[in-house]
This record gives structure tokens, sequence and C-alpha cells, in this order.
């Protein structure tokens, strides 16, 4: 018997500076009232979904940088999201800038979660692959200051039971390297989540920008595939702040196919019947892991962080 779960990739136009947190709340709940129309059980939200992306900005200021951040979730102005969401019997992820206090001290994360049906969470994930740099760029354009506002996640890439599968979460760049979803699928995930925020404009290497939304799709469509996975690619879109965002938001088969796509740059919801069993054939079969795989000939994979040309 075929499980299907019906998903809706929840593409976002842009959030402005000044939006406020109820403002973005009610965006994200007519979304999900979109959804339930549609028969939806699970809402995927993009990446810093409650905010603008903040870290195009320099701030010195830990007071302005901490008040983009999230210190409990839900929140006073994040229930009501997580209330809609029990009320309609619809589970969504979510990302967010996370502020935590661990061992005494406050720690700052790019995270995701997944809530379930009756509002609560039942995953988190803190981001691993921060792009950008850490210092003062006033050269650029814009900036892009994830190191220096972000650590690096140390949840590892989690895959949990919900839904009726096994699900896993990634974050924007994570998407770009292929350990990400190689972890997921050693642990049989059947559908990954990732939300993004990713101009189209890449200052330190131009000549990629007119094949953004290209690398986008490719890094998506090989990571279903290559794990036999569902993959579901949202983003928040549209000229924010004068940046311009990729949309491109979509749904990807453990086929590697494009099966559903968002068409704007604004709200709007690409929604799609997923069977998690129909990444069965190609985890049995071209991917087995366990009849094909050589681990100990990956070594160099975990031994060694940057390429190392021999003379």
């Amino acid at each position: 018997m075929s499980r299907i779960v019906t998903v809706a990739a929840a593409q976002l136009g842009p959030i402005a500076r000044d939006e406020s947190r109820p403002q973005v709340v009610e965006r994200l709940i007519n979304l999900l009232r979109q959804a339930k129309t549609h028969g939806c059980e699970l809402v995927v939200f993009p990446e810093l979904a409650l905010t603008t992306f903040f870290p195009r900005w320099f701030m010195q200021d830990q007071a302005e940088i901490d008040s983009f951040f999230e210190r409990d979730m839900p929140s006073a102005e994040t229930q009501p999201l997580f209330d809609a969401a029990r009320e309609m019997r619809i589970g969504f992820y979510l990302g967010y800038a996370e502020l935590a206090e661990q061992d005494g001290r406050i720690r700052h994360f790019n995270t995701a979660i997944l809530v379930d049906k009756a509002g609560q969470v039942v995953s988190k994930y803190r981001k691993i692959h921060l792009p950008g740099h850490a210092e003062h760029e006033p050269q650029r354009p814009f900036q892009h200051l994830e190191k220096r506002y972000f650590e690096t996640g140390d949840l590892g890439w989690p895959v949990v039971r919900a839904f009726g599968g096994l699900m896993g979460m990634c974050i924007c760049n994570d998407r770009r390297w292929p350990e990400t979803h190689r972890v997921m699928g050693l642990q049989g995930v059947e559908m990954i989540m990732v939300g993004y925020n990713t101009p189209v404009h890449n200052p330190p290497a131009p000549d990629h920008d007119r094949l953004s939304d290209f690398h986008n799709h490719l890094v998506l469509q090989a990571a279903a595939y290559q794990n036999g996975t569902w993959v579901i690619g949202v983003a928040k879109a549209g000229k924010e702040e004068g940046c311009d965002l990729i949309g491109g938001s979509v749904i990807v088969a453990p086929s590697g196919e494009i099966v559903a796509r968002c068409s704007t740059l604004g709200d709007e919801l690409a929604v799609a019947r997923c069977d998690l069993d129909m990444g069965v054939s190609y985890k049995n079969t071209i991917f087995n892991f366990a009849a094909h795989r050589e681990p100990q000939h990956y070594g160099m994979i975990v031994e060694r962080k940057g390429a190392v040309i021999e003379s």
C-alpha cells in the first residue's frame, strides 16, 4: 500500500526589514489555509522565514543583531502559527534564527524545526554549511555575513519518523554539499526539506549569476536521485531590501524529476502528492548502499578538509 503525504512548498516573497513578526506570521498562516484547501498534511516554509535576510548588513550592536533571533519557539508572536496548524491538522517546516542558552552562554544558530499535526516540535536542525564571510566587506553591493552572526550547527542531520515516513532537514547552502544528503540517506531518509534565501548575484563570482536557478535545481535533483528520496526546496524570493533572491521552489521526486514548481517570486504554493514508497526501487537497486558502497575508500572525505594538489 502506498504511503502518500500531500506536501506544499510554501514560497515567500520579500520580507521588509521593518515588517513585524505578527505581520509575517499572518502571511504564513494564510499559506497554511491555502494548503488546507489542497488537502496538504505538511507545509515547508523557507530559511529565516520570520524576518528579512539580515546577514546582508554589517552590524556591531549585539542588541540589534539579537532582535532578528527567536529566544523561544513557539514565542508569543509565533504561537498563532502553531495554533493554526494544530487546528487545521497540518504540520510544517520553519526556518528561523535561534538564540539559545547552553552551558551558561548564549549561542546563535540558523535553525529549522519540524512541527507535527498536533503543533508539537518533533525535530530540530541547525545549519552546518555556513556560507559567506565574517568580516566587514563594504565594497560589496550587499554582504553575506552568516559566518559572523551564526555558529556552525551542532545537531548533525537527524532523521525522524513523522508524517508516515523518515524525514530529514537541511538549510540553504547545505543543499550544495553531497555529504549533507548522504548522511541522511544512510539513515534511510524518505523526504528532505530545505529552505533557502539565495541571491541572484554572487559578488565573489559574478560569472555564476546566470546559472543561479540551474545550480539550485541541479543540487536538489541530484540529492533526490542519488539517495532515493523526495526533496522539498523552498525559497524566500523576489527583491528584498534591494537584493534580488531566486525563487524556483520545487518538489523533486526520488527519480530526480521536478513534479511541482512555483512560477512567481511572491507568496505561492507548489503542491504534490508524494508517495514515500517511490524511493524504494532506487534504494533497492542502483543506490543499494549495502550492496554497492565501498566506504573503505572514502576516508579522504572526512580526513581532509580542503583540496590538496600533490606535487
